[in-house]
């Protein structure tokens, strides 16, 4: 999912960084304004969390491998604003240092995997843990579902952006990247329920979600 230079067209690009350029900097001054002592050194280490893990690539259909994600991870985590701040950063030093992507599709890279992985991943969460039970397996499957569902969703996205640019027609760039990417996004569930249940484990009180969910218990009578 990561695009290289010469694969969109000048208008797509264009959209891309300015949709990306903005949520950034809306993240940004929500940041300056909200984040503390304590929730700032979090961002870092998520973010650090988030590039680590995606240098460990796993074996799809094909002859193809995916990555962890991770923006809905970092969404349930810290909140959809801050995760987006986060994967800019990652996809920032992947675009740069190594190769991961084009420097002019970083706008548009962003967009597919930062913010509607982010942001969509986190108001499917959301809508999910209105249906599901308030309990930790809920949150779980939860945030499992949406992990899954936010990769398939960008996929798809970005399909169209190539097939808007002239690059590969819909009908193809569609469900190649739609059904490698539903395999990939099973890696992601995967690794997005054990990388909570592990933070659940020892730390609840640093999940953004889990605390409003908890909060919530508290005020019912």
């Amino acid at each position: 999912m990561h695009i290289p230079d010469g694969f969109l067209s000048a208008p797509v690009y264009a959209a891309g960084c300015a949709v990306s350029g903005a949520v950034c900097a809306l993240a940004v001054a929500r940041a300056n304004r909200n984040l503390g002592e304590r929730e700032v050194p979090l961002l870092g280490m998520t973010a650090a969390f988030v590039f680590a893990v995606q240098m460990l690539n796993f074996p799809v259909a094909g002859g193809t491998s995916g990555h962890f994600l991770g923006s809905t991870f970092a969404a349930v985590l810290l909140g959809p604003l801050n995760a987006c701040l986060v994967m800019a950063v990652v996809l920032l030093i992947q675009c740069l240092g190594f190769g991961d992507g084009g420097l002019t599709a970083l706008g548009a890279n962003l967009f597919n995997m930062g913010i509607v992985g982010a942001i969509g991943g986190w108001l499917l969460f959301r809508a999910l843990r209105a249906i599901l039970p308030r309990s930790r397996w809920g949150f779980l499957a939860s945030a499992g579902a949406a992990s899954w569902a936010a990769v398939v969703i960008a996929s798809a996205i970005c399909a169209g952006e190539l097939a808007a640019s002239g690059t590969y027609p819909l009908r193809v760039a569609l469900p190649a990247m739609a059904g490698v990417h539903a395999l990939i996004g099973i890696g992601e569930a995967v690794i997005t329920v054990a990388a909570l249940s592990s933070v659940l484990a020892v730390r609840p009180d640093l999940i953004a979600a889990w605390d409003r969910t908890a909060k919530l218990k508290e005020a019912r009578p």
